[in-house]
């Protein structure tokens, strides 16, 4: 039985060397005085307030942390006051602004014009005065000078002196913010890539100026040995060490091994030392990632720095695993929302140093504020497939069939469902929600099985759980394309339950340690990729996946258009897309528009 008594939250950690990135709120106004700037200053303020406010207390960073607003210290009629406020927000880190206004502006002198800050605006929707029009009419100044924004304005008029702000606006500029704070998020920090190329796949080619001019983001390389020169020359902390594989031995169950044959079983002394040398890869491929102080009072100045990584990935086969324990541990648990440091911010870590999945799991977590799964999308099973193989015909969510995602390493324990909320539910909580007892539920369940000889020679362990049924989870995926660059396929639906002699038998066909999700994604009978769940599976561009918790595709969509990806693929509702005014300039058929709009804005940083 697991012991988690003294489980604790971390709390916030400063991982990075940037600051958290906050969002500015620009309020614009009528310049003209005699009456008329005077008349509008209280309420235009009061918008500002009102946004900041909204924002404040609805969006949060990955630490848990509310995001900060800043605004502008007095209203903006002017250019001048346009440049201070600009100047202000320097200062202070903002990379996101809102522009709000209950009134008619000078558009271009008013407008935030700085090519870096991700832009929306919050037109009022008023009779009293012309805030449409000027939402309107700075739209249309930011499209013809090539500054993509964001406009916002409620369907119902409003007086004057409401100081609420409608639900359908609410929705869009909490989106905004959102999709805004990724962005920035990811600006500044580091893919690190920890080895080169696994088995052919392409997504572990790192394309290094897709990370750079879409992302804003540094690529960095090591290569694998440098985890085993850090175990032999013992570039850890020996206390944190000590701490944790102690924690390993009593919270980590370990299944009996029924994957391989007698000449491939491992002695249990053999085991033992695994258990360590895959611990001690934990902590190590953190160490690279964010770095570690403790090393530095040891002497390890250079290695004490880190690669101020926020996602990483880990080739891992076949130069690794023929020889030493596989990354699957590894990987689990800094994708895990805990381990043995107490209860913290999950890290990203893709297998196979797929960046692309990587990517995509980082998108997912920066949205969610939740953990990730890494899958293969590995098997489609149709409901005449499965009454053929089980017996059992299918039912509720899997009625139409279920899609096998299933993957050896980076498979977040969050995933197994058993963190309930406070209806009984299973979720994938925020990290300073989950509880010590949602940590032991979700140890309990997990079995950790001896790796597949034949697959990984060096042993190591695989995380073995199913994961419960009836969670919302959202399925991303970016892909390259020769001649147009990245874009994302998403899809949102559900996990399922199926009988546990059903389980048993399909489990037993595939690779029966590794950690099994059925995912259902939500179809809509119409011809094309949602016609069902077989098309589905069969429009997914590769053979990996990323999820989290909660149907957040329309976030994801407007992250994308942010940062100039289209979406190749999606069911999100119609009145859930979110993207900038620009794109309505490009045509009527969405997905068509943001083909052409992220083509002519080009990516955020510069020419890909």
């Amino acid at each position: 039985m697991a012991n988690t008594n003294g489980m604790q939250s971390v709390g916030p950690e400063k991982r990075y060397a940037s600051s958290l990135p906050k969002i500015g709120i620009r309020p614009v106004i009528d310049g003209r005085q005699r009456g008329v700037r005077e008349s509008l200053e209280e309420q235009t303020m009061n918008m500002a307030k009102a946004a900041a406010k909204l924002i404040s207390e609805n969006v949060f960073h990955g630490t848990g942390e509310p995001v900060e607003c800043v605004i502008a210290d007095g209203t903006i009629g002017r250019v001048r006051e346009s440049a201070d406020c600009a100047e202000k927000f320097t200062k202070e880190g903002v990379a996101v602004t809102l522009t709000v206004t209950p009134c008619w502006c000078y558009g271009t002198e008013t407008f935030d014009m700085d090519p870096m800050t991700v832009k929306g605006v919050w037109g009022f929707n008023g009779t009293e005065r012309p805030g449409a029009v000027y939402l309107a009419a700075v739209l249309a100044a930011h499209t013809q000078k090539g500054l993509p924004a964001f406009g916002i304005y409620g369907r119902d008029v409003q007086d004057n002196d409401d100081t609420s702000i409608p639900e359908d606006v609410a929705e869009k500029i909490l989106r905004f913010a959102r999709a805004g704070l990724a962005v920035a998020t990811m600006r500044g920090k580091s893919y690190l890539s920890i080895g080169g190329m696994a088995m052919g796949i392409a997504g572990s080619i790192v394309d290094q100026d897709f990370l750079q001019s879409y992302l804003g983001m540094r690529s960095e390389v090591v290569d694998m040995c440098e985890i085993e020169r850090r175990i032999a020359e013992e570039i850890y902390d020996p206390e944190e060490y000590k701490k944790a594989i102690a924690w390993v031995k009593e919270n980590c169950i370990q299944a009996e091994d029924v994957a391989n044959p007698p000449e491939y079983q491992r002695s249990e002394e053999q085991l033992a030392k695994d258990w360590e040398y895959c611990t001690k890869m934990t902590m190590i491929a953190r160490d690279l990632m964010v770095g570690n102080k403790n090393l530095e009072k040891r002497g390890f100045k250079e290695e004490a720095l880190g690669h101020n990584a926020i996602c990483a990935g880990f080739q891992g086969q076949r130069q690794w695993t023929d020889h030493w324990p596989n990354g699957d541990f590894m990987e689990t648990m800094l994708n895990t929302s805990f381990d043995w440091n107490g209860i913290r911010e999950p890290y990203i870590m893709a297998t196979e140093n797929d960046h692309l999945n990587g990517i995509s799991m980082l998108f997912c977590k920066l949205l969610t504020n939740r953990a990730a799964i890494f899958s293969d999308v590995r098997t489609y099973w149709s409901p005449a497939s499965i009454e053929r193989v089980t017996g059992w015909k299918p039912e509720g969510l899997a009625k139409e069939g279920f899609i096998h995602l299933i993957n050896s390493g980076a498979t977040t324990l969050d995933a197994a469902g058993q963190m309930k909320n406070e209806k009984g539910e299973s979720e994938m909580k925020h990290y300073w929600e989950i509880t010590k007892e949602d940590v032991q539920n979700t140890l309990e369940h997990t079995r950790f099985s001896v790796a597949n000889g034949g697959y990984f020679r060096g042993g190591g362990y695989s995380s073995t759980f199913l994961s419960e049924g009836g969670m919302p989870l959202t399925m991303v995926r970016i892909n390259m394309v020769k001649g147009v660059g990245p874009v994302l396929q998403l899809a949102e639906g559900w996990t399922c339950e199926v009988p546990e002699n059903v389980f048993d038998i399909i489990n037993k066909r595939t690779d029966q340690t590794w950690p099994t999700t059925w995912f259902v994604p939500r179809t809509n009978g119409k011809e094309g990729p949602f016609k069902d769940v077989y098309s589905v599976m069969a429009n997914w561009g590769a053979n990996h996946g990323a999820l989290s918790y909660g149907h957040f595709g329309a976030d994801i969509i407007t992250l994308c258009a942010m940062l100039r990806i289209p979406v190749c693929m999606h069911n999100v509702e119609e009145d859930k897309i979110f993207r900038p005014s620009a794109w309505s300039m490009l045509g009527m058929d969405k997905e068509g528009a943001d083909y052409r709009a992220c083509s002519t804005f080009g990516p955020l940083y510069g020419k890909y």
